[in-house]
């Protein structure tokens, strides 16, 4: 059974031949609407743009987004309103995830038996463009205090998903309302852990948006292009000889391309004299060495590694203890 939320273009959606088990029509804030039809059970939702109120303000439609399941939503929008039928808007409603929007009855017809993918509209989104309004929303959203972490492979699986898994629980130990997000993989449903995501690239400004006031959002870049989305990135190398062989093969100015940003050491059996000579032939600096973990328990080198990232205040010791300031881990003492 449906929904129909209309207003002024009722005469529309009059012609509509479908089963509905809820109708309004009129002008509703938008808290009224969530209210409503947070937990009530429908198939779909017609809503007639217009029967919200102030819906040209961009927030009141977030709102809904993150209250409401979007998937369901089929979006009537006034054909005679430039604004709100402009490749801007649209776009933005496409950043909210609101695939299924028309301006006529046919198209109501039509998208009711074929819904929208964002495959469907992909031609429409103007994703640069939004990602930068959605991530200053996010920003302030959190309140200024929201880390947006980047992990990415650089050598072939070097263990950006694992390694996110790990973080992130060792963040819930310490009580940091953390959040994983994948691109463009399903790794993360194998952990069976709570808040982590798998989606496409192109969902990444909403994503973010609904976790916007989590302390921490780890995100594995996979392949995509979203590195300006996160506030820092961490680029993982496992420095074996067969992996480096494959980079430098695959790409001799890897290195040069990595110059400034921090480079993780995953899965390293190096030394500190290994390091430096790493260093020196390829004239990179590196950022964290990270042993070979165990990831069915909590690890004092992952600890150490969020310390470094400045996400923890703390480190651990090779006894398990805490130590003072954020990078004491880097002198042993004896």
């Amino acid at each position: 059974m449906n929904v129909i939320i209309t207003n002024e273009q009722q005469s529309v959606v009059a012609g509509l031949d479908i089963d509905v088990i809820k109708s309004l029509h009129g002008q509703f804030d938008v808290d009224e609407l969530i209210s409503m039809f947070q937990n009530f059970y429908f198939g779909k939702m017609i809503l007639d743009l217009t029967a919200i109120k102030d819906y040209k303000n961009l927030q009141n439609l977030q709102k809904l987004c993150m209250a409401l399941d979007v998937d369901k939503i089929i979006l009537l929008l006034p054909p005679n309103d430039p604004d709100s039928t402009s490749n801007s808007f649209l776009s933005q409603l496409i950043s909210m995830g609101i695939y299924n929007f028309t301006t006529n009855l046919e198209g109501l017809k039509y998208l009711y038996e074929h819904p929208n993918t964002y495959k469907d509209v992909a031609h429409i989104h103007q994703l640069g463009q939004m990602q930068g309004q959605a991530m200053e929303q996010v920003a302030s959203g959190g309140g200024g205090g929201l880390v947006i972490l980047g992990v990415k492979n650089v050598t072939e699986h070097a263990g950006a998903t694992t390694l996110i898994y790990m973080m992130k629980k060792a963040l819930d130990q310490e009580g940091v309302t953390t959040v994983a997000i994948e691109l463009n993989k399903r790794d993360f449903p194998y952990f069976q852990e709570k808040n982590m995501i798998s989606i496409s690239a192109e969902q990444l400004p909403t994503e973010l948006l609904k976790h916007r006031d989590s302390q921490v959002i780890l995100v594995d870049l996979n392949d995509s292009n979203q590195d300006d989305t996160c506030g820092d990135i961490i680029y993982l190398l496992e420095p074996s000889i067969l992996r480096l062989n494959k980079l430098m093969r695959r790409d001799r100015r890897a290195f040069e391309k990595l110059k400034g940003r921090k480079i993780v050491l995953c899965q390293s059996m190096l030394n500190s004299t290994d390091i430096a000579d790493l260093e020196y032939e390829s004239k990179s600096k590196i950022f964290f060495n990270l042993p070979p973990v165990n990831d069915r328990n909590k690890n004092k080198e992952i600890v150490n590694l969020l310390s470094a990232l400045g996400i923890l205040s703390r480190r651990e010791d090779n006894h398990g203890e805490k130590g003072g300031g954020l990078f004491d881990f880097f002198r042993r003492n004896d």
